[in-house]
């Protein structure tokens, strides 16, 4: 089985990105870019991801979607939405950090993350500064939402970092970046990323692209 086929057989399959699992239809506006910020710090925990996922779908479902209904909720709300979908450990925390992080959002940017897209200029580096100012998003929070938002922020793509580089070992496929491009062609690469990051987090998904052949 090629290398073309191998990434062909991976994104058939599991070819779609976190932020559509979660119900973001992700633009360049500030909402859903907002919700991905989100997402991004909930994935970022050690949990399952089909967790976090449940757990991004439920605070959304009970309208926080925005850093402004994000900020109004009370703590307890923000808590038992992560709760309903399934965030038990870390619900506390996170809750606090989720509420301090739409405050932040609101006071330094006007709850517009386009904001600080502008003022990075194009430097990946200072995107990926921004976004860990906020509460709990940490390296591998900022990695997330950068793999997601290339797809709208498209100078910060192609963006595969270590954790899509260790599903690509794991398949087999070429370990650079550059190399993955040139294989992937003309693929999105928010859908490469998401992935390959599935191949590294789940050994099921590597079995599956393996048999394919």
């Amino acid at each position: 089985m090629s290398g073309r086929e191998k990434l062909d057989a991976l994104l058939e399959e599991h070819g779609t990105t976190y932020a559509e699992e979660a119900g973001i239809r992700l633009r360049d506006t500030p909402q859903p870019l907002y919700q991905l910020l989100v997402l991004s710090h909930l994935l970022s925990a050690r949990i399952r991801a089909s967790v976090a996922v449940a757990s991004a779908r439920a605070l959304f479902a009970h309208g926080m979607r925005s850093p402004r209904r994000m900020a109004d909720a009370t703590w307890q709300e923000r808590v038992d939405a992560l709760g309903e979908g399934g965030y038990r450990r870390y619900d506390e925390r996170t809750a606090t950090q989720l509420g301090d992080g739409a405050a932040l959002l609101l006071d330094a940017y006007g709850g517009d993350l386009r904001r600080l897209r502008r003022d990075a200029d194009g430097d990946t580096d200072a995107l990926r500064s921004g976004l860990r100012r906020f509460p709990g998003m940490g390296p591998a929070g900022a990695d997330i939402f950068l793999r997601e938002a290339q797809a709208v922020w498209p100078e910060a793509a192609p963006y595969l970092d270590s954790k899509a580089l260790q599903g690509a070992e794991r398949l087999g496929l070429p370990t650079s970046p550059a190399g993955l491009r040139r294989l992937a062609k003309d693929r999105e690469p928010s859908v490469l990323a998401a992935a390959l990051v599935r191949a590294a987090l789940d050994k099921d998904v590597v079995d599956s692209v393996s048999s394919a052949g």
